[in-house]
């Protein structure tokens, strides 16, 4: 992350009463909280036109996709819009060397050539309502914290029973404001979701991990899907007899653009945020766990371009797990800086001193006493085991070697135990696992990520290290490269053939004894591991960190008033709203980007700012179409200071009618702590234009046929 310049400085005194709107909110409480607010910039629909259960309403568009981001349905035959970062696992999956979908881009001619990949969904919001009063009934003070848990989670299980409709829906009881509030979340899975059509990497990624987090910004970072159901509209699985679902309701778009302090509305599945996170569990962050985490995820990355740079299938099989990782690791390096400017941790010490002295009030004493030294005590006492959590994870999200054994060997264990009947039942579905399992790997890398990973988790650890890793690293001088063969050439693990040899002769011995396998349990037992002597502090801060949240509220000391985010899907409001002036961008106002942008950033058969000669050529014609502005240019991104999050992306961009504008993909790097502390002043949005979405459609892709499945608004 840069420094905040003279210019920026500039604007913040210059503009210092223009706030952006901060908060997350549920859809339930707009009328109660928000609507009011909105109305006064620019919304023009009733609270019931964004939220209802009896009627349709906007929630019917907005569809959680595939667990992890969100997307909108655009037209009434179920077409899903969503980000092509959100699609990239789906898109390479379909992609072979011969034809590369991701590389070259895909669209389909009819349905008929809609694919499938093989694991993919959406979910739809249907309700939610508030069980607070009945989840606490539950619980009393005199409770641990595991005692606490067991009796929420056999009241959660009775609610999502009782709310399941005999398994037609999936219900989730959430806890919100750190277990101090409780509501239920009512949704229907569609799992027949088809890969309509993408554009070329070098569009859909156009910037790669160098304008990740960055403004201007000019990526096309979209992709579309459909969502299929039976001939009734029931969710099914994947058949040729089933049909486009016929949606409730769909987005209408909106191409007539967007201009400085319209309003913009986004509804989407926020994954997390940590706004009430004490003062050192964000210190904890800043100097033990991020710095780790962005260590070792460049150290992965190092490893994996190098065979990804080299051969074109080894590339397919890890561009998404690349692009997962590079996300991360610039979002924490961009984070430890932030925090530290923004002197977070500073700032919350100052709230928890007033809370501390409010809370040893003789009338607050008894319950609110202890709770800031409970807090610091366990931060304490985990500094470096956080710092070492984040080590491990590493290992365990770039190795697919670090976790296959553990996993695939506690099916094995199963399978040694069994009898003969049960070992013929079983055969058949590990033989599936083993095969779906060992594919899209190269040998060479996957030794070396977990060669080098191993070191560096040796030198850098100062907390209690898997025995057999620490034995090694003594032995070699923390180098794992010949150990790391060694496993490899003996373990049963290491290849499918193995793997599969193993069923035919199990034999607990050799299961026990496994090298790969001892490593990987290893692994994940320190992973997982909460030493006894750190039982009781974590029982305390859990219940500490709860009142802390409660007295806060109550004391009115902290002026957030929406519980984090967790998944769940929530609204923010905001408007269209400019960045200073940035020489580096060619547009009116630093509020959006043009394609001439874009092409001023062209490189020849760079990996990140590449473009293909049909881009080249159409630019050169001007032919934009209805889609160009009333300056004749054409719109890519736009900016919004919205308060968005990981999972938001792929969430619609609202106006203030209810239609379409644009589709959420990153933030600023200059408010990249915006996941622990709102930046009013510098927190954005970045947004593709809806404009250039279906220019790309229509006249870069020539598949205006999917462009005339949508209800267009235009002058």
């Amino acid at each position: 992350m840069k420094k905040l310049s003279l210019t920026i400085i500039a604007f913040i005194l210059s503009f210092s009463s223009v706030m952006a709107d901060e908060g997350m909110w549920f859809l339930m409480h707009i009328e109660r909280l928000n609507h009011r607010d909105m109305q006064k910039m620019g919304l023009q629909l009733t609270p019931e036109e964004i939220y209802s259960i009896n009627n349709q309403s906007l929630k019917d568009a907005i569809v959680q996709f595939n667990g992890g981001c969100t997307a909108s349905i655009v037209s009434d035959s179920g077409l899903v819009l969503t980000n092509h970062h959100c699609g990239y696992n789906a898109i390479a999956e379909l992609s072979t060397a011969e034809q590369n979908h991701l590389k070259n881009g895909f669209w389909a001619g009819s349905l008929a050539e809609e694919m499938k990949p093989e694991s993919l969904y959406v979910r739809f919001f249907v309700r939610m309502d508030d069980v607070s009063k009945r989840m606490l009934a539950q619980v009393n003070d005199s409770m641990s914290e595991k005692e606490r848990e067991a009796a929420l989670n056999k009241e959660i299980a009775k609610i999502e029973q009782e709310n399941s409709e005999g398994g037609k829906y999936t219900v989730s009881v959430r806890s919100f404001y750190q277990g101090n509030e409780f509501y239920y979340f009512v949704y229907e899975d569609y799992k027949d979701v088809r890969l309509v059509g993408t554009p070329p990497e070098n569009v859909g990624k156009f910037g790669g991990d160098t304008d990740n987090w960055e403004w201007p910004r000019h990526t096309g970072d979209f992709s579309l899907f459909r969502v299929y159901a039976d001939a009734e509209g029931q969710p099914a699985d994947y058949s040729t007899d089933n049909v486009p679902l016929k949606a409730k309701y769909h987005l209408p778009v909106n191409i007539n653009g967007v201009e400085e302090d319209d309003f913009a509305m986004i509804l989407g599945y926020p994954g997390r945020t940590n706004r009430w996170m004490p003062a050192q569990g964000v210190e904890q962050n800043v100097k033990y766990a991020y710095p780790a985490w962005v260590e070792g995820s460049k150290l992965s990355m190092d490893v994996m371009k190098k065979y990804m740079d080299a051969d074109e299938s080894v590339n397919l099989m890890y561009a998404s797990g690349y692009a997962g990782i590079a996300n991360y690791w610039k979002n924490r390096a961009g984070m430890i800086e932030a925090l530290t400017e923004h002197k977070t941790v500073e700032k919350k010490t100052k709230t928890e001193t007033k809370f501390n002295k409010w809370a040893n009030k003789k009338a607050n004493k008894a319950m609110y006493g202890d709770v800031i030294k409970n807090i610091n005590n366990y931060y304490s006492l985990t500094n470096e085991k956080a710092k070492q959590t984040n080590y491990l994870l590493n290992i365990l999200r770039a190795s697919k070697f670090a976790v296959l054994p553990y996993r695939l060997g506690s099916a094995f264990q199963q399978y040694v135990g069994a009898n003969d009947a049960e070992r013929k039942n079983l055969l058949p579905r590990l033989e599936a696992y083993i095969e779906d399992t060992y594919t899209n790997y190269h040998l060479p890398l996957e030794k070396e990520i977990l060669a080098k990973q191993l070191g560096l988790l040796v030198s850098k650890s100062n907390y209690s290290l898997p025995e057999l890793v620490a034995e090694i690293g003594a032995k070699n001088n923390n180098d794992f490269t010949a150990y790391t063969n060694a496993i490899f050439d003996l373990s049963l693990f290491a290849s499918k053939e193995g793997a599969l040899a193993f069923l035919q002769y199990p034999d607990a011995a050799i299961l026990e004894n496994d090298p790969m396998y001892k490593l990987s349990n290893q692994l994940l037992d320190k992973y997982r591991e909460q030493p006894e002597e750190l039982e009781q502090p974590t029982n305390d801060y859990e219940a500490s960190f709860r009142l802390l949240v409660k007295g806060l509220r109550e004391s009115g000391l902290s002026d957030i008033q929406y519980p984090d985010a967790n998944s769940t899907l929530r609204l923010s409001y905001g408007k269209v709203r400019a960045l200073p002036a940035d020489k580096r961008n060619d547009a009116k106002e630093n509020n959006y980007t043009t394609l001439k942008g874009m092409i001023k950033k062209y490189k020849p058969n760079d990996d990140e700012f590449d473009l293909d000669q049909s881009m080249l050529d159409i630019y050169e014609k001007k032919d934009y179409g209805r889609y160009a502005n009333e300056r004749g240019e054409l719109p890519v991104n736009f900016l919004t200071d919205n308060d968005i999050t990981g999972g938001n992306s792929g969430s619609p961009v609202i106006n203030g009618k209810g239609e379409l504008i644009g589709l959420a993909f990153d933030g600023n790097i200059e408010a990249m702590a915006g996941d622990v502390i709102f930046d009013k002043k510098l927190q954005r949005t970045i947004n593709v234009d809806i404009r250039y979405v279906l220019w790309l459609i229509d006249k870069y892709s020539n598949a205006k046929h999917i462009v005339d499945e949508l209800t267009i608004i235009s002058k």
